[in-house]
């Protein structure tokens, strides 16, 4: 890795990219400092220290949550919106034929996103302020209409900005733009969060620190095991006649990623696991059923809370969030049929099934076999191994009180791994098509 970014500085045009992607990663990097005014700074980080579901959420923007900075909410809208309309192109015609019209159609849809991505944030945003302005909250001290209006247009403009910075570097730079944002974000939050982790266990729990960094390298070595593996499909393609040639068919591999879907289902299950803390800031004020209840879900609804039986409702709802959303995205994404279809235009067939229906129904097999697979590594991952991180290495009491495995859990991890081998990809594509620039005449 070091010496293909070495060798790409040696390319004045790689040289560019990358320089220019650092810059973008800078200045998100500086907005995530610029807070919002008006918030109360030490009920905000009381209101952090007591809930291990906002930390979670911080990561992926950068700290700004934490901070109640303009990038509070992240690229979070952009994700959520992005999947709306991926989800939304097998729903409806007219988008899955504009899906089909090329960089028209292309850039229609992009601008579809953006203004959906827009009204996601103005909700999103008006959400936090209902949780920072509840009464046992207290960070936004009862808010005028004014203030709310103010701070829903900041935080979504920020959004905006964030999602403008990662277009630029997808275009001018090196890499998913988008991706790169939420990678800086996390590793932005890694030093912190390892700080306060370490500071708050004591001098009798070196034995749980080493452990815990042990643990954590095998789980960095597992993700990347499973992030690169991938089912190779034996395929052949027939002998074909050109003018007066014979060209031999040959053989080679069809590849289906284990892990098809990335990190989209943790996103998506973490803002649907988010919700219900937006939605019980509604009844903050009532009295009765609905405000305990209300009460209840702000205080409990976080994966290593004070209540075991909160604590068990929340991380299996998220486990089997995840494991749903993984088939659908992956059911999304990868078409069985329309794959069949390609193989078969391209005179392209699996060795003993037959071409079409059955070549679908066998990639429809394998993809399903496979994705149960990369669903429950994403699942384990996200929910059960950060969990039993923390109480291997500190027991039950410490890992519930203790919100350093969610830092280093395996959603951080996964995400900052999945996107440095993707951009490590493209930069040693590009330095090859560099390479091979010179035997094309």
């Amino acid at each position: 890795m070091i010496q293909a970014v070495g060798n790409a500085f040696r390319v004045p045009e790689l040289r560019r990219k990358i320089l220019f992607t650092g810059a973008m990663i800078l200045v998100f990097r500086g907005l995530a400092h610029i807070a919002v005014p008006g918030a109360n700074k030490a009920a905000l980080d009381n209101l952090f220290n007591s809930n291990g579901l906002l930390p979670l959420i911080d990561l992926f923007s950068g700290g700004g949550l934490s901070r109640f900075s303009i990038t509070a909410m992240g690229v979070n809208p952009y994700i959520n919106a992005s999947i709306i309309m991926q989800l939304m192109t097998v729903v409806s015609e007219r988008l899955k034929e504009m899906q089909k019209e090329g960089e028209y159609g292309r850039k229609r849809l992009t601008q579809y996103t953006r203004r959906l991505t827009v009204v996601l944030a103005l909700i999103q945003a008006y959400g936090l302020i209902l949780l920072f302005s509840n009464p046992q909250v207290n960070v936004l001290p009862t808010p005028s209409p004014f203030t709310i209006i103010v701070v829903m247009i900041t935080l979504t403009a920020g959004t905006v900005l964030l999602m403008w910075l990662g277009e630029l570097i997808t275009e001018y730079g090196i890499g998913n733009g988008i991706s790169l944002v939420i990678f800086a974000g996390i590793v932005g939050r890694f030093a912190p969060g390892l700080a306060g982790f370490l500071g708050s266990s004591g001098s009798g729990e070196i034995q749980g620190i080493i452990i815990f960094g042990i643990l954590a390298l095998l789980v960095t070595m597992f993700i990347i095991y499973v992030q690169q593996a991938e089912r190779r499909i034996r395929i052949q393609s027939a002998q074909r006649m050109v003018g007066r040639k014979v060209y031999q068919g040959r053989t080679s591999h069809l590849p289906l990623k284990v892990n098809q879907a990335g990190v989209i289902p943790i996103i998506f299950a973490i803002s649907i696991m988010f919700f219900p803390t937006i939605l019980g800031n509604f009844f903050a004020n009532n009295t009765g059923f609905m405000g305990t209840l209300s009460q209840n879900i702000t205080k409990y609804w976080q994966p290593t809370g004070p209540n075991l039986l909160w604590d068990l409702v929340y991380n299996a709802s998220e486990f089997l969030l995840i494991i749903g959303f993984t088939y659908f995205y992956t059911a999304v994404t990868f078409d069985p049929v329309e794959t069949a279809d390609n193989l078969k235009k391209q005179a392209i067939f699996i060795p003993g099934i037959r071409p079409g229906r059955n070549t679908a129904e066998y990639l429809d097999r394998v993809m399903t076999r496979i994705t149960s697979v990369g669903a429950l590594f994403l699942a384990l991952i996200t929910v059960v191994i950060p969990l039993a991180a923390g109480q291997l290495a500190f027991g039950q009491a410490a890992s519930r009180g203790n919100t350093g495995a969610l830092y280093l859990g395996g959603t951080a991890v996964l995400i900052v791994v999945g996107v440095a081998l993707d951009t490590m990809k493209q930069l040693n594509t590009q330095l090859q098509m560099r390479q091979y620039r010179g035997f094309i005449k």
